[in-house]
Parts: C-alpha cells; structure tokens; sequence
C-alpha cells in the first residue's frame, strides 16, 4: 500500500459499544465521528470485513481536496480497537499514515485539541492496541478530558459520563473536534495543527 494523495483515510473513533457507554469521556472519538457521519449525510452500517460500523462517503471540499473517507467505529470494546481497525485498513487499501484515531486525552485540559502523527499510547488501551496491531506510525486526534479529580481512578473518571459543567461546551468542542479531522484530511496535519492545536 502506497501513502498515495488520492487514497482513501480512515477515521476512528475509539469508544465502547453499548448505551451505557454512549456519553462516557471515553466515547468522545464515536461523538466527533457521529458528527462527520452527519455532516457528510451518511448512516452507520455494519462493516463486511471487520467487527466495527462505518460509513463511506467523501470530505472536504469539491476539487482536488476533496477525499474518499471511511468513517468507523470498532465494535470490539476499545482495548480490542486494534483487530477492527487493521482489518479495515487492509480491505479498503488505506494507507496506515492515512489512518486517523480520534481519542481521550487524559494529559490535556478539558475542551484542548491536540493532533499527531505517530507517538506513544500514554496509557490509552485503544491506542495500544491500535499500535500493537499495525505500528505508530497514524495520526491521532486527541480531545482533551483532563485529569480525574481528587483520588479517582482513571478507569472510573473515563467510563463516567460528561460532568453538567463540560456538557455545557461538549456540542462545541466536539463541533472543533470534527472541523480538524476535516482540515486535518483536506490540508495536511501542518495546517490542521496550526489551526486547531491550543
């Protein structure tokens, strides 16, 4: 597989399936990918080859920029993220830098965007097992959620819902997070990072 400008990308969002999961700080990658299934008229639909949903459809606008997306959202559980997202990468011939991950962060401040390509997992399971399966070498967006306050585990502050006072911003900073998944595909991670990285 070649890193050709003309093949397609493949944008992730890490999450749990289930509705007890659905506004968990660990499922901000399924809202910002619900969000871009929404904006470019698309459904999700059970993938053929690989246990996820996704959605196919084009971004960006028309012309040169505009890109063959695929939407996804692995069905695995997010430590098992890795085996859906590899199968996808192989059956729609994406190229593994054209793979985005969008994720949690806990290392950044609530409502912050940061985008990368390739680096650690910082802990994050979907992301390991993403990297365990086909190398670092993808690109992440990685949505801010803070630190758990006091002496909360990790795992409990990630599986809880949004607190009222962030679900005051969540529609905003998942609107941005969607804006830079679209800049990020149309005009390279350059631009993306200097229009969408605090």
């Amino acid at each position: 597989m070649t890193d050709d400008a003309n093949a397609p990308w493949l944008i992730v969002g890490l999450g749990n399936p289930g509705p007890e999961y659905a506004a968990n700080r660990h499922n901000i990658g399924f809202m910002v990918v619900d969000l871009l299934a929404d904006r470019i008229r698309g459904s999700f639909k059970r993938a053929q080859k690989a246990q996820a949903q996704v959605v196919e459809g084009r971004m960006g606008p028309p012309g040169p920029e505009n890109r063959r997306v695929i939407l996804a959202k692995p069905m695995s559980y997010m430590n098992l993220s890795g085996g859906p997202v590899t199968a996808l990468r192989d059956f729609y011939k994406v190229p593994t830098a054209h793979v985005v991950a969008v994720h949690d962060e806990l290392d950044i401040d609530y409502g912050v965007l940061r985008l990368k390509l390739g680096g650690g997992d910082n802990g994050h399971n979907g992301l390991k097992s993403m990297t365990k399966a086909m190398g670092p070498d993808y690109h992440r967006v990685r949505c801010g959620i803070g630190r758990p306050p006091g002496r909360m585990q990790v795992a409990d502050f990630v599986l809880k819902d949004f607190s009222s006072t962030e679900r005051k911003d969540l529609e905003w900073f998942v609107d941005r997070a969607a804006d830079s998944v679209e800049c990020l595909v149309a005009e390279g991670l350059e631009r993306a990072q200097s229009a969408y990285n605090a």
